[in-house]
């Protein structure tokens, strides 16, 4: 054990970031501004590791102040150990329960920490064999005009998929689903997302409309308590479905598996970190499922760590990496670029926080 490798505290910064408009999605949900907190792990060294923990009330129970709060109670069993004693960081991490996006980004800043210590970057770890990884956009529900304006506007900074909110009004949603084909045609590629916002004697219908309209797939159709529904959904065969809210931890995607109610999984690395991202990331590989990375509407910091978990192999569906498009003033130095429809994860590596936007952004 070196003195200067161990932890000597736990930091965390509310800050929030203006949304070019609001992103609604499901039944009521809806967030006009990223108001996350910067999660930093100081080594007594002065090394320090740093994530990004994206808290979402209406989906994890998770607040600005909570995360602030499971820090501090979570502090004095951080402090004084080794950030290469796994074992015990893990055991002190998982102390409590739920918290996922507080647990998610300390997981990632003890990685980064770690890296640190040995002279590593997590770019140097993480860094997998598909380094320009095809991206998508989270269009939220919105008045029809908006979100085709909005489609237009990403799709001119070099997105190519559209992940697109629906479940208010099915009328609505296949009419803007019609739009965007007539906009882009087959340059751009479409999936739904429900938010579990279907009932199962509707769902079969709702989804062949779907499927006509040309869509990839839909993301979590039925309510996760319908399990039953769920896995003769996926039965169906009418479009593959994509597990989300019902996969929010390994222990759910042994469920999921258990019960065959998926064909695609969404791991984000804001609720699981990167330890229990790639364990579900091999899992759903070894079980023949297809992978994206999600957000959970990440600022830049959140995009590269997720990004990370996105080059690595058995993740072949496109990721949901391009919301710094959606935010005003990011907090990075520099710009997140996309090309194509891609993102080239290897040329983040020099990407971090600039500190002046930190204070500026600060809650």
């Amino acid at each position: 054990m070196t003195p200067a490798n161990k932890i000597a505290r736990l930091e965390a910064l509310p800050y929030r970031l203006p949304l070019h408009g609001a992103l609604a999605w499901g039944a009521h949900s809806r967030l006009n501004a990223a108001e996350h907190v910067l999660v930093r792990l100081h080594l007594a060294g002065g090394l320090i590791g740093e994530a990004e923990a994206p808290p979402r009330p209406t989906i994890y129970g998770e607040t600005v102040a909570s995360v602030v709060g499971i820090l501090a109670h979570l502090e004095a069993a951080f402090v004084g150990l080794d950030i290469e004693d796994e074992d015990a960081l893990n055991a002190a991490r998982n102390s409590v329960s739920q918290n996922l996006t507080a647990r998610g980004a300390l997981d990632m800043a003890l990685w980064d920490a770690r890296c640190k210590s040995r002279g590593q970057s997590l770019f140097d770890v993480l860094l997998g064999p598909d380094t320009r990884v095809k991206v998508s956009y989270i269009l939220g529900i919105s008045d029809p005009a908006e979100m085709l304006a909005e489609a237009r506007r990403v799709v001119e900074c070099g997105v190519r998929v559209l992940k697109v909110k629906v479940g208010r009004h099915h009328a609505r949603d296949l009419q803007v689903i019609e739009a965007l084909k007539r906009e882009f045609g087959d340059a751009v590629q479409l999936y739904a997302d429900s938010n579990e916002t279907l009932t199962p004697e509707l769902a079969p219908d709702a989804l062949r409309a779907m499927r006509q309209a040309g869509l990839m797939y839909v993301e979590e159709p039925l309510p996760v308590r319908r399990l039953r529904e769920r896995t003769t959904l996926k039965a169906s065969g009418i479009l593959p479905i994509v597990a989300d809210d019902s996969c929010f931890t390994p222990a759910d995607l042994e469920r999921e598996l258990a019960f065959e109610t998926f064909d695609i999984l969404n791991i984000k690395t804001a609720r699981n970190g990167f330890t229990d991202g790639l364990a579900m990331l091999e899992r759903a590989r070894r079980a023949g499922k297809g992978v994206m990375i999600g957000s959970q509407a990440s600022s830049g910091l959140g995009t590269l760590h997720a990004a990370l978990l996105a080059t690595q192999p058995g993740v072949t569906e496109p990721c949901e990496l391009s919301f710094v498009l959606k935010v005003q003033h990011d907090l990075l130095h520099l710009p997140i670029e996309f090309k194509d429809g891609s993102l080239d994860v290897a040329g983040l590596k020099d990407h971090r926080i600039d500190e002046e936007k930190l204070r500026a952004a600060r809650i």
